[in-house]
Parts: structure tokens; C-alpha cells; sequence
């Protein structure tokens, strides 16, 4: 059972694809001609890999599904993933489903046909059930070259329905593909007409206020108010829980370019990256929720990322010291949250593990002026106009605090021994 004549939605767009339109089905049974023969009940692959046997399974017949047709306008592969994708993305915010292709909860059957005129369409073949983006893309590439080869040689292309090895990287015919007054439509007797336009809930302003913030909305607002690259947009718009901790952690300073960018690096770089390696499992922060990896971001609660994220902006830790007390923390936090709230204080943390750095000028003075008497080559090189030599001296300090000194200060305090 479809819906034809009236669909539930005609025309618009996503990713800059045209909708031809959107309508109802119900699935049908699933046939399987996979060379098995039955023994005992028991499925066996045919010893002489023949196809011996074709099992039509009823169990998800009648399951509502829905299928969306764009308009005959896109011209490559790349343009046909990146609206799967998104499609993909909007179906997921929108709380309809995972949409997770490996899992048959979305699929992809591509219309490919190839033309030596643009304003004219050639004789199409229809890829069945493409299950992963890798097999859409390559599957549409493959059926492009193979029709422009057989029309380079004069011969034609056979409208049908094909599907995709993905063993041997090609499509093969599976049946001749009919066209839409094959399927012979009529209407279904028992079922009243639905006419949306006249129910309330699905009035235009009603819809508006139920959606959520939608993927290219979010995508553009992360650039526009964060200033994040494409790539870091990106991995906060495939994985909410990411986006909505990284909001948590800078909501005290959205204003604050700085700790924001900041915030960005550590959550997708360092903290991430710990949170994989320690196995933490909970939440799905990964950047699909089709990944394995179950990370629970919670570890460190937002407050106290906030607060570590503040103390490397105003100098107290260092890049460093703030890697080792993302470390100590996870420890400390995953132990707190056995028996209840996480309550280990980050400064706390870092004055107890000494990583809190030195900024007082007159502490690393001392520290300063013996750098400088004991380096006098890089010293006389600096006076000489190597101006590089003044990174070598920040580097002797740093190593002579054994890392506790704010190199800023140091740095600022060697030029103005150096003057």
C-alpha cells in the first residue's frame, strides 16, 4: 500500500536538493534469494552456490515506512551522499529514528541515468537498497561510467532495476524496471481521505513551534556565534550530547572568544580523547550515534570543565598542567559518581598536584637571571638581532621551574632583563 495521487508532501528542498515529494508505504514482505537450502530446518549455504531456494519473510510486512523523492537534479555522486547525509542528520533531530543505514532503518535507492544533453534525461537504472553512504557514492560513480561506456559504443541502456556487490565494486541486474502505470495504482476503498490542511496540528505555525533547532540552523549559528571551523561544526552537529555539553560548558562565557575556542580544543582534542582510552562507558559522545564507542561525557561535569577552561585563559595552568588535570579528574570524577555528585574542586586539584603555575614576577626573577647568566651565547645572539633565541631562554625557564612558571611572564620578564 502507497500513497500516489495525493502525497503528504510536494516540493521543497534540503542541502540544496529539490523535493519531488515525500508520501507514505507499507513495507512489504522481504524476499531472499541467497543460494540456501533448507535441512532440518536449518539454513545452509548450496554446496554448488547455486541459488536453490527463495524465502519471502512476512514478519516485517505492513511496517510504515517513508520514502522520499528528490527532483532529477543531482549531477554526482558527492551531491547525492551529502543529502543522504543530511537527510539523515534532520531525521535524527527531529526524533523520528536513528536512521542507521547498517541497520535497515534507512536506505538508498538511487535513479541514475547519463545524457549528452543537460535539459534532457537518458533511460535511468534504479540501485536497490544501497546500505551505507560508502556503497551510495560508489555504486552511483560505478552505473555512471558503466552507462557512458556502453553509450560511447552505441549501445543502449536497459531501463532496470539493479543492485550493488559490494564485494566486487559493481551493480548487476536483478529485474527489468517498470514504469509508474505498470504498478496498475488504484484507491483503497476502506481508507477515508486524509485531508492535512484541515488538521490543527499540522498547521503551518503549529509545526514551527514544535521542531527543534534543525542541523543547518544549529551548523550556521556554531559559526557565526563561535567562530568554529567547518570541521569542528561538523563533529557538534552529528552528535548532540556533544553539542548540548560543550553549550553547558561555555554558557558563564558565550561572549568570550577565547575560553571558547579554547573550550573547543580541549572537549574535541584532549578531553575526547581521554574519555576513548579510559573505556568510559555511558552516554554517546561519539560524533555518530552508529559508532561503538559509548563514551559518557558526564565524567567531568560542565561546571568543572568551565572552571578548568577559565584557570588556562587567565594563566593559572598551563597547557600542560591542564592535560594532567583533565587526567585527575576523570579519576576523581568517576570515583564521585559511584556513590554521588562529583565534588572535586579543579584548583583544589591543581594546587594538590603542584600544577598551578608561577606568575609572581619576583618569585621567577631568581630563576630568570640564572637562565640568562648561564646561556650567554643565546643571550649575545638575541642582543644581535636573532630574535629566536628568545623562545631557547623561555624553553631553560620552563625547564629550570620544571614547568611551574607562567611562560608568558617569563617570556616578559627575559626581554626586559635583555633590553
Amino acid at each position: 500500500m502507497s500513497q500516489y495521487k495525493y502525497p503528504l508532501v510536494s516540493g521543497g528542498e534540503l542541502s540544496g536538493v529539490a523535493i519531488e515529494r515525500i508520501h507514505l508505504e507499507e513495507d512489504t514482505a522481504q524476499s531472499t534469494h541467497d543460494a540456501i537450502t533448507a535441512e532440518g530446518g536449518v539454513l545452509r549455504k548450496s554446496s554448488r552456490g547455486l541459488t536453490s531456494l527463495s524465502l519471502v519473510n512476512f514478519n516485517r510486512s505492513g511496517v510504515p515506512l517513508m520514502e522520499l523523492v528528490t527532483k532529477p537534479v543531482i549531477h554526482d555522486a558527492a551531491t547525492a551522499v551529502r543529502f543522504a547525509k543530511e537527510l539523515q542528520l534532520l531525521l535524527r533531530y527531529l526524533g523520528a529514528g536513528e536512521a542507521n543505514m547498517e541497520k535497515g532503518e534507512m536506505r538508498v535507492e538511487a535513479n541514475i541515468s547519463v545524457s549528452s544533453a543537460l535539459e534532457l534525461l537518458g533511460t535511468k537504472t534504479e540501485v536497490k537498497n544501497l546500505n551505507s553512504f560508502r556503497a551510495v557514492e560508489r555504486a552511483i560513480e560505478y552505473e555512471i561510467e558503466r552507462q557512458s561506456s556502453l553509450l560511447e559504443r552505441g549501445e543502449a541502456v536497459v531501463q532496470e532495476t539493479r543492485g550493488w556487490d559490494d564485494v566486487k565494486n559493481e551493480t548487476y541486474s536483478q529485474r527489468s524496471k517498470e514504469s509508474s502505470h505498470d504498478y496498475r495504482y488504484f484507491p483503497d476503498p476502506d481508507i477515508p481521505k486524509l485531508k492535512i490542511s484541515e488538521v490543527e496540528e499540522f498547521a503551518a505555525g503549529a509545526l514551527k513551534k514544535e521542531l527543534p533547532e534543525l542541523p543547518w540552523v544549529k551548523r550556521d549559528r556554531y559559526k557565526n556565534a563561535f567562530g568554529l571551523t567547518d570541521k569542528e561544526v561538523a563533529v557538534f552537529i552529528e552528535s548532540p550530547e556533544i553539542a548540548s555539553y560543550f553549550e553547558s560548558v561555555i554558557n558563564t562565557f558565550k561572549s568570550d572568544s577565547k575560553r571558547v575556542k579554547l573550550a573547543t580544543n580541549y572537549l574535541l582534542t584532549d578531553y575526547l580523547g581521554l574519555l576513548k582510552s579510559s573505556k568510559s562507558v555511558g552516554t554517546d559522545a561519539s560524533p555518530s550515534p552508529d559508532a561503538s564507542d559509548q563514551l559518557n561525557l558526564d565524567t567531568i561535569p560542565a561546571a568543572s570543565f568551565a572552571e578548568l577552561i577559565s584557570m588556562v585563559a587567565s594563566g593559572d595552568i598551563s597547557s600542560r598542567g591542564a592535560k594532567d588535570l583533565l587526567s585527575l579528574l576523570i579519576d576523581v570524577d568517576s570515583a564521585a559518581t559511584k556513590t554521588g555528585p562529583a565534588t572535586a574542586s579543579v584548583k583544589s586539584l591543581a594546587e594538590k598536584h603542584g600544577l598551578l603555575q608561577k606568575s609572581d614576577m619576583a618569585d621567577l626573577t631568581p630563576a630568570v637571571e640564572k637562565v640568562l647568566a648561564d646561556n650567554p651565547k643565546a643571550v649575545t645572539e638575541y642582543k644581535a638581532g636573532k630574535t629566536a633565541s628568545i623562545q631557547f631562554l623561555v624553553g631553560q625557564a620552563m625547564k629550570a621551574t620544571k614547568g611551574a612558571a607562567n611562560p608568558g611572564v617569563v617570556k616578559k620578564l627575559l626581554m626586559e632583563k635583555l633590553r
